[in-house]
């Protein structure tokens, strides 16, 4: 198993794609560091994500994103977990494609719903239609998403370790992203 990484690797994807919880496993397997701008977010303002839409709106959120996202591309190397929104900004795709490498953890509507139906975490989700609306943003964002340097395929009842696994595949057959390749 190769250890150590030669640049960041940013999860991109839809909300439910798995980022943070893939982003865990992949960094423990590759004993690097996690990091999740959504949570460095939440840290630096003291107030939740669904708090910081309601009391000042997205594109402040966004913007607040986008200098989290340079930060902690700058800090180290490591696993970073992006929100849903944020691979959307021009900016931020350039950012990480400069200092790091996408990869789209692309998974189905079905297994996006099956894993945030419940969530009230979701402040775009709070709709009378949540359903409609994560298959609206689900389409809006797949064509963004799908510039990511590298696309790894969720699939229903694969473990969390074995994507985790899955993506080190896609990220040793790249060749210039994990250290010690083999």
């Amino acid at each position: 198993m190769a250890k150590g990484l030669r640049k960041t690797v940013a999860l991109v994807g839809m909300m439910g794609a798995g980022k943070t919880a893939v982003g865990k496993a992949l960094a423990s397997q590759l004993e690097v560091p996690f990091l999740d701008s959504d949570a460095e977010i939440v840290k630096a303002a003291d107030r939740s994500i669904a708090e910081i839409f309601e009391e000042h709106g997205e594109a402040f959120f966004r913007k607040r994103e986008s200098e989290v996202i340079g930060r902690l591309l700058d800090s180290q190397r490591a696993i970073l977990s992006t929100g849903g929104g944020a691979y959307l900004s021009a900016d931020n795709r350039a950012m990480i494609s400069e200092r790091g490498v996408a990869v789209w953890l692309k998974a189905d509507l079905d297994l996006l719903w099956s894993r945030v139906r419940h969530k009230t975490t979701r402040p775009l989700l709070r709709t009378d239609t949540p359903y409609e609306t994560l298959k609206a943003l689900a389409l809006a964002r797949e064509p963004f998403y799908a510039q990511a340097e590298l696309i790894v395929e969720a699939e229903p009842g694969l473990s969390i370790e074995a994507m985790a696994e899955k993506v080190v595949r896609a990220l040793a057959k790249k060749g210039d992203i994990l250290e010690d390749d083999q």
